[in-house]
């Protein structure tokens, strides 16, 4: 529907034109909570999605996880954020219209919009089901240039969200649609390395930190057979580390404790979200070991590189899955019923839940129901 035209005649005389006004009004505009600026809290605020073309999906939200990454671009703490300010990546609705082309999709699903709702499909990633490594212009799903309306992305503190059905995935029936919703970031970010490197039963796997994102790489480590092992500073959470299927937790800050795992890990996945050092790390590693940073970005000390050289160990890093493999992901997950813990709130409340997760003080994911959304 063309905007321009229909805004052009509204002041003539017209009645029988406002149903249909009304109408694609409703179809285009949907609330969300949003910052903007950023140094204002998030509030109510409207926005605008495209229409819905051949092969896009009409979603109407139910649950959308919060990600450390959605406050860092709310308070623009990396300088690029664009206000105002629509976040949320970790997306669980349920189908209310569909494009003529779409084939995957009937209305009534429940399914998922993770991390990003576009890329080239040209290039050799693309090609090879690496959608999330696009090296032509890989398109998030909120903050990133689109020729939607707004010319950047909105993400899912929103009603609604109008999706190519190639970047939307089918949710197990089995799931609880809260606990899912964090398994479309904190999830995919955590199985993709652990999937890439094949670990499975008879390996020794570490995981570093016991977070959003840690305490979903203990899952998926021990639901695939892996002898599974926490490294945390938090001596409060050595219960939780037990009770999400480890079989071992270190204290990060015992020295002692830390040497007597030298030369254990065939694999050590780090989720810790902030700077710290990893070459401490380094020597618990089996020879051609691999340790995988998914958590911080950025600066994480200097580099000791003789437990790399004198073990043939390597450091790698990882970002979320392409299609395939979070498909594959929300798979395995229905089978071993592994969802995120989750502390549900309401988006009216996301300002303060911002301040909490500043603090730590969440186990392990804030999940807003949308479903629940007012004014």
């Amino acid at each position: 529907m063309n905007y321009t035209v229909i805004l052009s005649i509204i002041n003539y005389d017209c009645d029988y034109l406002f149903p249909l006004l009304k109408e694609d009004y409703l179809m285009h505009q949907t609330k969300c909570y949003a910052a903007l600026s950023q140094n204002s809290p998030l509030i109510h605020h409207t926005i605008s999605r495209r229409e819905i073309g051949k092969k896009d999906v009409f979603v109407e939200i139910e649950f959308c996880g919060v990600c450390h990454t959605d406050y860092h671009y709310a308070k623009n703490d990396w300088g690029i954020t664009k206000y105002p300010f629509v976040g949320g990546h970790e997306i669980i609705g349920v189908v209310k219209k569909l494009g003529v082309d779409v084939k995957k999709f009937n209305l009534g699903d429940r399914v998922a919009v993770g991390c990003f709702v576009n890329s080239c499909r040209a290039c050799n990633s693309c090609h090879n089901n690496l959608e999330q490594y696009c090296a032509n212009g890989l398109v998030k799903t909120y903050n990133d240039p689109t020729l939607d309306p707004g010319g950047y992305t909105f993400g899912g503190y929103s009603k609604s969200i109008v999706v190519d059905e190639h970047f939307v995935f089918s949710v197990p029936q089995n799931l609880d649609p809260a606990g899912a919703a964090p398994l479309l970031c904190a999830g995919i970010t955590t199985f993709s390395p652990l999937n890439h490197w094949r670990v499975g039963q008879g390996m020794n796997v570490g995981i570093i930190g016991l977070g959003g994102l840690g305490h979903m790489a203990v899952k998926f480590a021990s639901a695939m057979g892996a002898n599974t092992t926490v490294f945390t500073t938090s001596e409060k959470k050595t219960i939780d580390g037990y009770r999400l299927g480890a079989d071992n937790v270190v204290l990060s800050f015992d020295q002692s404790a830390l040497r007597k795992k030298n030369g254990n890990f065939d694999f050590i996945l780090d989720t810790v979200p902030i700077p710290h050092e990893v070459s401490k790390y380094m020597p618990l590693l089996k020879v051609d070991g691999t340790l995988c940073v998914v958590g911080s970005i950025g600066s994480t000390g200097e580099l000791n590189t003789r437990p790399l050289i004198f073990g043939r160990r390597r450091i790698a890093g990882s970002l979320v899955g392409g299609m395939k493999e979070t498909q594959k992901m929300l798979s395995f997950c229905g089978e071993k019923n592994i969802t995120s813990d989750v502390e549900i709130i309401k988006i009216q409340t996301i300002n303060e839940a911002y301040d909490r997760m500043r603090k730590n003080d969440v186990k392990y994911r804030f999940v807003i129901d949308m479903r629940k959304f007012s004014n």
